[in-house]
């Protein structure tokens, strides 16, 4: 099954309608805050110009230009687009992190560190398969 983003607002909360319309990783990634395993994104590579939307609302998430390689294995920007994403506190691993999620949505996006490029010095990490690319 193919991810495909929504613009129904139905489709954006419903859970039966996001797993038909998800794939079962995507679902898990957005809607389960999980993560994909590194290196199996198909975006991690990926330098065309373009944006990087949310599978689940197709927001505007990032620019290609605050894509860079962190050699993470998964697609990392310094910087979102303004406005664009939310963060919240995780403990999931009992250190405290910083998830970011779709601020339309809030689909699972990532998680956010200190350790990225200037000016920012932040490298939000994406899963892969919460994101759609449009050139």
């Amino acid at each position: 099954m193919n991810s495909n983003p929504s613009n129904n607002t139905d489709s954006l909360t419903d859970t039966g309608l996001l797993k038909n319309r998800l794939s079962k990783m995507a679902f898990h990634c957005t809607q389960e805050s999980g993560t994909e395993p590194a290196f199996t994104g198909i975006y991690t590579d990926e330098k065309t110009q373009g944006t990087y939307r949310c599978i689940v609302c197709d927001a505007d998430l990032f620019h290609s230009g605050e894509k860079y390689d962190s050699r993470s294995g998964w697609p990392s920007f310094w910087d979102p687009i303004q406005g664009s994403v939310e963060t919240k506190v995780d403990f999931k691993l009992i250190v405290p992190r910083t998830e970011y999620h779709c601020s339309r949505c809030g689909g699972h996006q990532g998680h956010v560190f200190n350790d990225g490029p200037m000016p920012t010095g932040k490298r939000y990490c994406n899963n892969g398969l919460a994101l759609r690319f449009q050139p």
